[in-house]
């Protein structure tokens, strides 16, 4: 039984950003223990949306020794200091979640408590005030800060990017074999023995990693694991994308815009914009929705507007028998926050802390699991979070987000927030404190009381404490370049054809 065999051979099905980000991983990473090979069809097309980050992909990037020049230059890529949402809380209204801490915490409590109390003494400067990536954003600027102080992300083109990803792990010893998948093998015991090409070969595996996308076409096609549908929470269930020439520099920041039905993203690259449009196809159709993205675009197109059909949710298991999903393949929740590349990170990063290298064995798996369902969760309700907690009632989409049944998890911490201030986040969360604070002060929910201890600072020093964290912001906001010359000078594309 496969199950009880020492994991030499890896077999990752399917490339794209999943696909070699895996490939890469592994074969950097535990190259001299197993033997990685890819396989991919130039036949079969990927999404290839997926072009805005999160911080913690710099972390990856550490682990694979990647210059972040070279890296960046080659995938022709911006800045991502956070997001900049129009529209979510109501039309006109706009706020920035970007990353990082605004102001300075305590031990006790966040920051945000001495913020609502400078506001009961008249001091009514924004949040973002307080928060040198949200300065830095509104003033297009950018530079590296001593000891890491800025937090930023990653704009990227995403065919780039895995090429990039390809180029390190075919260094590292992955194999790619080019051919599409057409039977899957399984044993007396249901695990995957191999996988047969159209062309008749058979490749043989160990441990099978699906990056096959939507189709699922070994966690689901093979092994027929479920899908918890979330389609109730997160009605989006299309996305139309298009690339435009650049009509002006790019700036630091995702722009998320909403709109009657769902959501535009704009995400500036050195040389093109990605647009895009998330709509959910129950109150605007597919013609409409490309029509709408089209009159709210600039620049030339530089590719056809391609529509893309998804249901939010995850698989019932990640990781079950001898396959782990990954990207796609595991499950979906929307491009909002930019969470999908974020996560294929944290599966891999997870599944070599785990690597099965003496066999599979089922605490393993679960635990696997288990930990990927208490980050997805996190990040599901952050997302709805942000549909749910809106002034907008001018379209029957944004009526059915606002009365919508929420998860208990979200409820709770919606209650708290509003009654206390606090935010509480638990282990593998990828949003911080901050990043709640943000989005349920920018949707509008202001807390009845703060914690006690903004109380203990006299009033005066109160107001000098903030005052002094404005100054700091604007005074390193002087000293930085616009984001432009920034990426000029550190990691300009050389080729942008």
């Amino acid at each position: 039984m496969i199950g009880n065999r020492a994991v030499r051979n890896v077999v990752i099905v399917g490339g794209g950003t999943a696909g070699w980000m895996a490939a890469a991983s592994f074969s950097k990473l535990l190259g001299k223990n197993v033997s990685v090979t890819l396989i991919e069809s130039d036949e079969i097309a990927t999404v290839g949306v997926g072009e805005a980050t999160v911080p913690p992909l710099i972390q990856l990037h550490c682990y694979l020794e990647i210059n972040e020049q070279e890296f960046l230059a080659f995938v022709k890529g911006s800045i991502k200091l956070g997001i900049s949402f129009e529209n979510w809380k109501n039309i006109h209204e706009n706020y920035g979640h970007m990353f990082g801490k605004p102001g300075k915490s305590t031990w006790a409590a966040g920051f945000q408590h001495f913020w609502l109390r400078g506001k009961e003494l008249g001091v009514h400067n924004p949040l973002s005030d307080y928060s040198l990536e949200s300065k830095a954003a509104q003033h297009n600027k950018f530079m590296h800060m001593p000891n890491a102080s800025l937090n930023y992300a990653y704009h990227l083109d995403a065919g780039l990017y895995a090429k990039f990803l390809r180029n390190i792990a075919e260094k590292a010893g992955a194999n790619r074999i080019e051919g599409t998948v057409v039977n899957v093998a399984l044993d007396e015991d249901d695990y995957i023995k191999s996988v047969e090409l159209a062309s008749g070969q058979i490749i043989k595996g160990d441990l099978f990693i699906d990056c096959s996308g939507f189709r699922g076409l070994l966690i689901e096609q093979a092994l027929h694991t479920g899908y918890e549908d979330w389609s109730h929470w997160l009605p989006c269930d299309s996305a139309v994308a298009v690339q435009t020439e650049s009509v002006r520099d790019p700036v630091p920041f995702t722009r998320a815009i909403a709109h009657p039905a769902g959501w535009q993203w704009q995400i500036p690259l050195q040389h093109r914009v990605g647009n895009g449009l998330v709509y959910c196809s129950r109150y605007i159709s597919d013609d409409d929705a490309k029509k709408l993205l089209l009159e709210n675009i600039k620049g030339r197109l530089i590719t056809e507007p391609k529509i893309i059909k998804y249901r939010t949710g995850q698989r019932l298991k990640h990781w079950n028998k001898n396959c782990v999903a990954l990207g796609l393949a595991s499950g979906f929740i929307e491009p909002l926050e930019s969470t999908s590349i974020h996560l294929i990170f944290r599966g891999i990063l997870r599944l070599i802390q785990m690597f099965p290298s003496a066999g599979v064995r089922a605490r393993d798996v679960d635990e696997y699991n288990e930990q990927m369902k208490v980050e997805i969760l996190n990040v599901r309700d952050f997302i709805i979070l942000h549909y749910h907690l809106t002034d907008r009632t001018d379209s029957p989409f944004w009526q059915y987000c606002k009365n919508m049944e929420i998860p208990e998890s979200l409820e709770q911490r919606i209650r708290m927030f509003r009654e206390t201030g606090k935010v509480f986040v638990k282990s593998y969360e990828l949003f911080s404190e901050s990043s709640w604070v943000q989005v349920m002060l920018g949707q509008g929910l202001i807390p009845e009381n703060y914690h006690p201890v903004a109380n203990e600072m006299p009033a005066d020093d109160l107001m000098k404490f903030l005052a002094d964290i404005r100054a700091q912001v604007n005074q390193t906001l002087q000293k930085m370049p616009t984001h432009k010359d920034y990426l000029d000078f550190y990691c300009k594309a050389s080729d942008w054809s």
